[in-house]
């Protein structure tokens, strides 16, 4: 009987590992010869300015190899422009000057193909169609057809126009999606996608514009379900926000529904800094926009101070729950020329909720005192209720804050200098130990 210890029908183990790595080096340089040979036909086509169809097919090729290549992006817009999507007529930007149509809530989809939400199964995206005579995609609206009066007939045109547009653009946001499933935090893709919705700005009615970025909004949402840190997302969402709420597409205020988002996504991820972030730059706006009288604000205040610090009780370790956390304070503090939660406070109510924040934080050193961002907090929250008293630091205080500096000093030796400089600034007599004497 054959021994295949060693050996698999008459070839050694180590010859079969020697010939699949051999196979995979050559499949891998075929690869790369495809992708060069794909390269340098679309930088050909593109330093003759040439930007066909067969051109904007090439590109399709290349970025789904390789999504990073902001050049061949440049190329399929620059293809779109010319030949794919249609030459508007002087002064038809639709979505611009169609300003007194209002959108509603029953207004039926502009296009069949806008009917699938972007929530459901990526479809696989499927060529542009080639390009009719006029330079738009050809289809049965090339053929001859009856004669019309000429209003009647203009018309049917821009109707015709607006569809094909529609159908382009849709695609191409469609086309998208699959690169950013792979590459989430792809700059150029992000780039690529929101430069398709401002060309549904300038082409499409408005009602149809609206709705396009209405699901890109459901898009991101969904991008920031699979990776709710995704900085560039909670970016390009802000962008769709804003453009949703500008007058070009008829918007309304979206803050109130964005802050329950900001919600949403801290009570699934206490460690969301983005989300924290984006709460804190809507907070002022909201209450403004809510006509929130001073106790609506102080309770406001109140409620945001219960989340924070019931957030802090569970994770004082956690540097974005500081962050929001110094930015309500910063409202107690920093409160001139700005928008803050509680205009309205008097010199005492400030300091009353500086100093009852300060106690709250030196609890937390009971279970946790080896958290350098529980101490860094005591020390900025003291400094800053001596600068709303307009004083300096009394015993008890001056006490504390060389201790919390000493304490410092061991968590984190590497700012030893920060921390000499704050000692200096308010001279205090610290017992300096050098980082080799120090015990944690």
């Amino acid at each position: 009987m054959a021994d295949y210890g060693g050996s698999q029908h008459g070839i050694a183990r180590t010859s079969r590992a020697q010939a699949q790595t051999a196979d995979q080096r050559k499949l891998e340089l075929d690869r790369i010869e495809k992708y060069r040979d794909l390269e340098n036909q679309v930088r050909s086509h593109h330093a003759q300015g040439d930007y066909s169809p067969d051109v904007f097919q090439l590109t399709t090729r290349l970025l789904r190899l390789n999504p990073e290549y902001y050049t061949i992006w440049n190329v399929r817009r620059r293809s779109l422009i010319s030949g794919l999507l249609s030459k508007p007529s002087h002064g038809s930007a639709p979505s611009r000057v169609s300003q007194s149509s209002s959108p509603s809530p029953n207004t039926a989809p502009p296009s069949a193909n806008l009917s699938p939400s972007f929530s459901a199964a990526i479809q696989p995206f499927h060529e542009v169609p080639t390009v009719g005579r006029t330079g738009t995609t050809a289809d049965s609206r090339d053929s001859a057809s009856p004669i019309k009066e000429h209003g009647e007939e203009s018309t049917e045109n821009e109707q015709q126009r607006q569809q094909q547009d529609l159908d382009i653009l849709v695609s191409e946001l469609r086309f998208t999606i699959p690169l950013l499933l792979e590459a989430p935090k792809c700059y150029w893709i992000w780039s690529h996608r929101s430069w398709v919705l401002q060309e549904a700005i300038g082409r499409l009615q408005r009602a149809a514009a609206r709705r396009i970025w209405e699901e890109e909004l459901g898009l991101v949402s969904k991008m920031l379900f699979k990776d709710r840190r995704n900085f560039h997302a909670w970016g390009y969402r802000r962008h769709v926000v804003d453009q949703l709420e500008g007058p070009t597409l008829g918007g309304i205020s979206r803050v109130e529904s964005e802050f329950e988002y900001t919600t949403q996504m801290i009570e699934t991820d206490l460690s969301n800094f983005s989300a924290w972030h984006g709460r804190s730059k809507l907070i002022p706006r909201m209450l403004d926009e809510r006509g929130a009288d001073d106790e609506d604000r102080k309770a406001f205040l109140d409620k945001e101070l219960g989340m924070i610090n019931e957030a802090l009780n569970v994770g004082p370790e956690d540097q974005s729950l500081w962050y929001y956390h110094q930015f309500l304070m910063l409202n107690l503090v920093s409160f001139v020329g700005r928008a803050t939660i509680v205009p309205t406070f008097n010199l005492k109510e400030r300091i009353t909720y500086m100093s009852r924040e300060i106690e709250g934080i030196k609890e937390l050193l009971e279970d946790y005192n080896n958290i350098k961002l529980i101490y860094e907090a005591l020390l900025d929250y003291t400094i800053m209720l001596c600068q709303l008293e307009e004083r300096q630091p009394d015993t008890s205080e001056r006490a504390d804050l060389a201790v919390w500096l000493q304490k410092l000093r061991e968590l984190d030796p590497m700012r030893n200098g920060r921390w000499s400089d704050v000692a200096r600034d308010y001279g205090l007599q610290e017992k300096i130990t050098t980082p080799a004497a120090i015990k944690v």
